[in-house]
């Protein structure tokens, strides 16, 4: 694993506990879990943070630390979520409004916001494992371990998010 120095204080040198690929990663999956562009940099400190907190408390190293980086983002997104649910919900709304006002006629930008819609209105939980197992592209075995859950548990999740997903698809008869 590649990692940048970075320089601190008075000659402090320290690592970069996350290498470009994986911060990028960490950075997609926040994005995915709805965090807003702006608030992904403090999303990829806290990634970090926690990665360098769990150091400090001598705790043993993720044996995958991208995936357990992929993991605290997707419970970062989920935390944000419930933060600001209801500004949100008047977000979404007004965006609603200004769309049928002026819809787009690229396909493609009608099924990307049709998903994003989609994705807003999953429950927590199965947009969490719907991002991690299809973005970020990790096992359900994966998940389960780093989310502390039964596979069973992910892959009922996973089965009824990708049922409703396809569902709102059709409804918006985007698909």
């Amino acid at each position: 694993m590649l990692r940048r120095r970075t320089r601190r204080g008075q000659g402090d040198v320290h690592e970069d506990p996350l290498d470009a690929a994986q911060e990028n990663r960490v950075r997609a999956v926040l994005a995915l879990g709805g965090v807003p562009q702006a608030d992904l940099p403090d999303g990829v400190q806290q990634v970090r943070l926690r990665l360098l907190e769990r150091a400090a408390r001598g705790a043993e190293a993720p044996r995958d630390v991208s995936a357990w980086a992929a993991v605290v983002a997707s419970n970062l997104a989920m935390d944000w979520h419930r933060a600001k649910r209801r500004q949100e919900r008047l977000g979404e709304r007004l965006a609603a409004l200004r769309q049928a006002e002026h819809p787009s006629g690229e396909d493609t930008s009608l099924l990307s916001l049709a998903v994003a819609r989609g994705l807003d209105e999953l429950p927590d939980a199965q947009r969490q494992v719907l991002v991690l197992r299809f973005y970020a592209d990790l096992p359900v075995r994966g998940i389960a371990e780093e989310l502390g859950i039964p596979e069973g548990t992910v892959k009922s999740r996973l089965h009824t998010a990708v049922r409703a997903l396809r569902a709102r698809l059709h409804e918006d008869e985007v698909v």
